[in-house]
């Protein structure tokens, strides 16, 4: 059993994740309503804001797959397969957070590359929180 020490650090841990998925998020929602002014409504940000929350808790720190080396003959070896899992958020993780470095680069500089620009932020964003959210999901679903 763990400690409440233990318990109490990994529920900081996660809240802070979310608080950070959710500040993305908030980024994200930012800069794609300025370039499209039908979603510049206050619901629209905060789905982006819970959405974010809801990726970087669930699909940031998945439990891997236990390690076993290529040649031991045991299922799940180095050499066999992946860890879809962690595959998942580890892309899902890189794409939002590019995103949330794109949007805030063009709302800190200003310099708006175009829709081409916002809609690629846009898309990013949506397939890298999705992967992390299905990440999270398969993680826990083996444990």
């Amino acid at each position: 059993m763990r400690s409440r020490a233990r318990k109490m650090a990994h529920i900081l841990e996660r809240t802070g994740l979310s608080m950070v998925g959710a500040t993305c998020g908030l980024l994200v929602a930012v800069h794609v309503g300025s370039s499209v002014s039908a979603l510049t409504s206050q619901g629209f940000i905060l789905v982006m804001m819970i959405l974010g929350a809801a990726g970087f808790y669930l699909g940031i720190d998945t439990p891997p797959l236990p390690f076993h080396e290529a040649d031991s003959g045991l299922p799940g070896g180095a050499g066999e397969k992946v860890d879809v899992a962690e595959f998942l958020s580890a892309v899902g993780t890189f794409l939002s957070a590019a995103a949330a470095i794109a949007s805030m680069s063009v709302i800190a500089f200003g310099d708006y590359g175009g829709m081409p620009a916002t809609v690629l932020v846009m898309l990013c964003w949506c397939v890298g929180i999705t992967m992390q959210t299905i990440a999270g999901a398969i993680a826990r679903m083996r444990l």
